[in-house]
């Protein structure tokens, strides 16, 4: 087969092609992974038709990379791997946006067409790739043909604005992505986007008959409520409703609009002004106990639910009604059809104020040495900062709670799954996602033990060429686990982890080391870091937190 004179073969309209020119014409630019020997006819087509391929140093940092870029472009992040361990390494991140509800897709190659269940040794065998996803994804399918693969991205595409975003995966044959397609290029067009479901008008009537009446309304929103904001904010003001969020809901409402309480619902103080509510709006959230941090919300009062899945109106918490559609839809046709008067609402400033000082009280009585880093950390960072978290009790049990921001998805984190190793892979697919003049700085904070996971990273970030910060703190291992122990009576074990030089590992990657000594030096050694753009890791020792504040309890598993 000839070749050009970038040593390529001509183009082949195989399977893969007609797949991923699927996947670009819904406006999917990017895709990660690592390319593999079964998997490279899903590689050819990609700079033919401008889609980005970002090589992470692990599978499981191309499913939160992925992650981390659809939170930014509302589409679904796209994830190729190769077969076998190459899928096996992408199953923490599948899991991942299962249990976060985040579109992903991944497509990988399989055994050819007849060769399934042989066992004969052949190269990456596995025993059923299709059905090891499947046990964790929305769903998983092995195609049989071009057609059948190109049908399987548009129905991906189908559930991610019509139902609840779930991971779901495409197996394709070997035989099958390596053939010709023999699929016309009309059908692997994007199908037209439908119209967003409002909900049963009656249960709508039913809402704002609750809500028209309400005295001490509240409403709770989730991470299905991110798309609502403006109307959102519009029906909070009407209600003179305050607003608490999940962390995957936070900032549904700018964190700076006076009805706002933030994302704190994992503080008592802030699920009893919840509980307190005697009509509770819920948007969007399962209101599950990773997010409460509680058994349930124990609500007194009336309960609204609206969820784009008819499943979750009862989960956790009974609605008294229940509303199964698009959040931004149904907020929008509550908001048309209740009174344009403002409705009995005693004013609430003083009750708001009350409750903002009990959050933040019971925010730094846990950890205030965390809480005041995390306060520094904070005040450093550029307005409009995308901030990518882990597992680590900096976020958790600080950042998170301190951390004021305007614009939904701009703390990507996994308060559900909570996996360690998210917040730098994430951080690199939302950099990725931001167009050059927007000028939106991306930072991770992670834990040492988060770090760990995924330091390989680092590589990734400077071979794209990103400016990224990566603020490590560093409490020398997995500290919640060693409280745990002594907790339980078990002398510690297997947690007090030795630490590299961090400076000095960063700086071998190729990215910049930089450390701070003093609480006086974080908040300059950060500013710093951003300013200078590129790959920067600031490595903040746990000493830093010693020096801020008095003792506490540790907690973090990094």
């Amino acid at each position: 087969m000839d070749t050009n004179d970038t040593g390529a073969a001509p183009y082949a309209d195989t399977t893969g092609r007609a797949v991923l020119e699927t996947v670009r014409n819904y406006g999917v630019t990017a895709v990660f992974g690592i390319p593999g020997t079964h998997n490279l006819e899903l590689y050819r087509p990609l700079a033919d038709l401008g889609i980005r391929a970002v090589t992470n140093r692990h599978e499981q940092g191309s499913g939160y990379g992925a992650d981390g870029w659809a939170q930014q472009t509302g589409l679904p992040g796209v994830v190729i791997t190769t077969s076998g361990p190459g899928l096996q390494n992408a199953m923490s991140a599948i899991g991942t946006a299962f249990c976060e509800s985040r579109p992903l897709v991944v497509i990988s190659p399989g055994v050819a067409l007849g060769a399934e269940f042989r066992d004969v040794g052949t190269l990456h065998e596995t025993k059923d790739a299709t059905a090891m996803v499947g046990a964790i994804a929305e769903w998983s399918r092995r195609v049989t043909s071009g057609a059948d693969a190109v049908d399987a991205v548009h129905d991906a595409f189908a559930l991610f604005r019509t139902g609840r975003p779930r991971p779901v995966h495409i197996e394709i044959p070997l035989d099958v992505l390596e053939s010709a397609a023999d699929v016309p290029a009309a059908a692997r067009a994007a199908r037209p986007e439908p119209a967003p479901a409002r909900g049963d008008a009656a249960a709508v009537e039913a809402a704002v008959a609750l809500l028209s009446r309400a005295e001490r309304p509240v409403i709770v929103a989730g991470g299905g409520a991110t798309g609502a904001g403006r109307v959102l904010t519009a029906l909070a003001e009407r209600l003179g409703a305050p607003v608490l969020t999940t962390l995957n809901g936070k900032a549904a409402v700018d964190e700076n609009h006076p009805l706002s309480l933030g994302s704190n619902l994992r503080l008592a103080a802030a699920r009893a002004v919840a509980e307190d509510a005697d009509v509770l709006l819920v948007l969007g959230s399962k209101l599950g106990e990773a997010e409460l941090w509680a058994p349930a919300l124990d609500a007194r009062g009336a309960v609204v639910r609206v969820d784009i899945s008819a499943a979750q109106l009862h989960k956790n918490l009974d609605a008294t009604v229940g509303i199964a559609g698009d959040c931004a839809a149904v907020v929008e046709d509550l908001l048309a059809a209740l009174p344009t008067a403002a409705p009995p609402v005693r004013d609430r400033a003083a009750d708001l104020d009350a409750a903002r000082a009990a959050i933040a009280d019971e925010t730094r009585a846990i950890l205030p040495e965390t809480v005041a880093l995390a306060e520094t950390i904070a005040a450093a960072l550029p307005r409009d900062a995308i901030v990518a978290g882990d597992s680590s009790q900096i976020v958790y049990m600080a950042l998170a709670n301190v951390l004021r921001q305007s614009r939904p998805h701009s703390l990507l984190y996994t308060p559900t799954y909570a996996t360690l190793g998210y917040g730098l892979p994430a951080a690199i697919g939302a950099r990725v996602a931001q167009p050059a003049d927007d000028g939106r700085h991306v930072v991770a904070v992670v834990g040492d033990g988060a770090l760990m996971f995924c330091v390989n990273e680092l590589a990734t970030a400077v071979e794209q060429r990103l400016d990224l910060t990566v603020v490590c703190v560093d409490n020398g291992g997995y500290a919640e686990i060693k409280q745990n122990e002594v907790d339980r009576g078990i002398r510690p074990i297997g947690v007090d982890l030795v630490q590299p030089d961090w400076v000095a590992l960063a700086n071998a990657f190729g990215a910049t080391g930089r450390r701070a000594e003093t609480p006086d030096e974080v908040e300059p050694a950060l500013v710093a870091a951003i300013a200078a753009g590129g790959v920067q890791l600031v490595h903040l020792p746990q000493t830093i937190g010693a020096q801020s504040a008095g003792p506490a309890t540790p907690r973090d598993e990094s």
